[in-house]
């Protein structure tokens, strides 16, 4: 790709102001952590970035090569653009956690500038950060909400970036999604919703059971649980994925809908594997 074909795809692109000397270099710090050395040759090569291999480290060659850009072209479009290709969810296929790392790193950076970085491999804008006292005060107004209840950590686990940027709506709906990730993780199966509570906690066959199933009273529980969860799905994730965000009602459904989610998880804690078939 030559200079003059990026330079038009800049063009069609929503123009980025520049970010500061202090936020370029915070962002070098934190990519240069995502990927090796022949990686970022890679995709600033690709991506046409003047590159500079002479620095010592990897940071310090992203930092040079950010500066230039901005210089070139007045605006930040392209340095998104090597954050979107370094950061490529493809690139951590099995490699979750090391993923949700890095996004929180660079996201906490990018706040600064009214952008975060989605699990999904895009960019959406969000309210911005001013000082690092305010990014932290997002995280411990929702926290405040929870005084008396006890979160699980699979909760903030999912979503600590969503409310580090007070986006709360995202934050319900990637937490609904964490949790259906666990039953997976904890079952080896790969269905979703309902279908997914169905096969793992159906009371003939369980692959997943909360107690002993020997009593009614324990069967009824086993359903309770299983209808919870379906609950949860339908009433949660399933209209968040679907309704306007402007409907929304902020942090304190927020921290009504991450206890309900906790709650979850808790139980979750207790259920064993049975020696039914997944087939």
């Amino acid at each position: 790709m030559n200079s003059a074909t990026l330079k038009q795809r800049t063009d069609k692109m929503e123009q980025i102001p520049p970010f500061s000397e202090s936020h370029l270099e915070a962002l070098a710090k934190s990519l240069g952590e995502c990927g090796k050395g022949s990686d970022i040759t890679r995709i600033l090569e690709e991506l046409n970035f003047e590159d500079n291999p002479q620095k010592s480290t990897k940071w310090k060659r992203l930092y040079w090569a950010f500066t230039e850009s901005q210089k070139q072209y007045k605006c930040a479009n392209h340095i998104f653009r090597f954050i979107k290709s370094l950061m490529n969810p493809v690139r951590f296929v099995g490699r979750k956690e090391e993923f949700e790392e890095n996004r929180e790193k660079v996201n906490n950076i990018l706040i600064f500038s009214g952008f975060e970085y989605g699990e999904d491999g895009n960019f959406r804008k969000c309210k911005n950060a001013r000082t690092l006292t305010e990014a932290e005060k997002r995280l411990r107004t929702i926290r405040s909400k929870f005084e008396g209840r006890k979160i699980h950590p699979e909760v903030v686990k999912y979503c600590k970036a969503e409310l580090l940027q007070e986006n709360y709506f995202h934050a319900v709906f990637e937490a609904t999604k964490g949790l259906a990730q666990r039953i997976r993780d904890m079952s080896g199966i790969e269905l979703d919703g309902a279908a997914l509570v169905d096969k793992v906690f159906a009371i003939e066959r369980p692959i997943l059971a909360i107690n002993s199933l020997r009593t009614e009273t324990e069967k009824s529980e086993h359903k309770g649980f299983a209808m919870l969860l379906k609950g949860c799905f339908g009433a949660i994730r399933n209209p968040l994925a679907h309704e306007p965000k402007i409907l929304w009602d902020g942090e304190d459904d927020a921290a009504d809908y991450l206890s309900l989610i906790s709650l979850l998880h808790r139980k979750l804690d207790n259920c064993v594997p049975t020696n039914y078939d997944k087939n």
